[in-house]
């Protein structure tokens, strides 16, 4: 079996070089070639919107955000793991909320920033009043693109939300209520087809944010049936084939989703747990690709 690992052509860190090899690996032990394409190499050779000069792949494991890039793919009738609708709901928190909004999936409340075409932010503010009468203070600010914990603030005061504002500028962005009862810790679930490979909880004492990233720990967690359940209806709704689930803890210990991940890095996860996802995400795609029925 041949098949393609699309990757971001300007992420050359150790953290997603490790990643990528990791998936290469799970492949060749699995019996498939998995060969490392760019979106800087694709782009150019798709130009006239053929494969011709390229052996096509059975599959492709879509690991960028580059949407442009993925519906190029499936406008060619290849097979993405994930498709590009699932990559794209996942990548814009705003479109990951909107998408499940209707489901009755607990999620923190969330107001949407209004869009400023002004490149250095609001001209005015009223809208203000009514965003600190819904959510209260303290209250979440999230950028709408972003990863790793990163471009996420607490904020407890109208002046610590204006300095917040300044400098998210006209970035999209949500407000978002705060879940004190999760503060400082979450659950990531990794999610293949409608299987949990494995789970862990992150917590942090000195971060209001339970990421790796930036500072927290990690422990093997055991989901009960109420957290696994939202995992999997996360994964249905946006037709997804493998995703990271981060969900909260609510105040009397029920789940709120936090994110979907589309993308998200597995080497933590594998040293918590001892869990390589990589095997269970090429076992996934292999077997979604050659028409059989993919295990759970």
């Amino acid at each position: 079996m041949y098949a393609w690992l699309v990757v971001n052509a300007f992420l050359e860190s150790d953290k997603f070089q490790q990643l990528f090899a990791w998936l290469v690996q799970a492949a060749k032990k699995q019996g498939c070639t998995l060969e490392i394409k760019t979106n800087a190499q694709l782009l150019p050779e798709l130009a006239d919107g053929k494969l011709y000069k390229l052996e096509q792949p059975q599959f492709v494991i879509f690991w960028d955000k580059d949407i442009r890039l993925a519906r190029l793919l499936e406008k060619l009738g290849l097979r993405l793991f994930n498709c590009a609708d699932s990559i794209e709901a996942c990548d814009d928190k705003a479109r990951t909320y909107l998408e499940l909004l209707s489901y009755g999936i607990r999620m923190p409340k969330t107001v949407i920033a209004p869009k400023t075409f002004r490149i250095d932010g609001y001209p005015k503010l009223d809208f203000l009043p009514e965003v600190e009468r819904v959510l209260g203070y303290p209250m979440v600010l999230k950028e709408c693109y972003g990863s790793f914990g990163q471009q996420v603030w607490l904020v407890h005061s109208y002046a610590e939300l204006l300095e917040c504002l300044q400098g998210i500028k006209n970035r999209p962005f949500l407000f978002q209520e705060y879940i004190a009862s999760s503060a400082g810790q979450d659950i990531r679930i990794q999610m293949v087809g409608k299987r949990a490979a494995a789970a862990m909880r992150r917590f942090n004492q000195n971060d209001f944010r339970a990421n790796i990233t930036n500072g927290g720990s990690m422990e093997p967690y055991e989901l009960d049936e109420a957290q696994l359940a939202m995992a999997r209806q996360v994964m249905e709704i946006l037709k997804l084939d493998f995703a990271g689930i981060d969900i909260l803890f609510g105040e009397h210990g029920e789940p709120v989703l936090c994110e979907a991940n589309s993308n998200a890095h597995f080497v933590n996860i594998w040293k918590c747990t001892g869990v390589n996802a990589a095997e269970e995400i090429v076992r996934y795609c292999m077997d979604a690709s050659a028409g059989e029925q993919v295990r759970v």
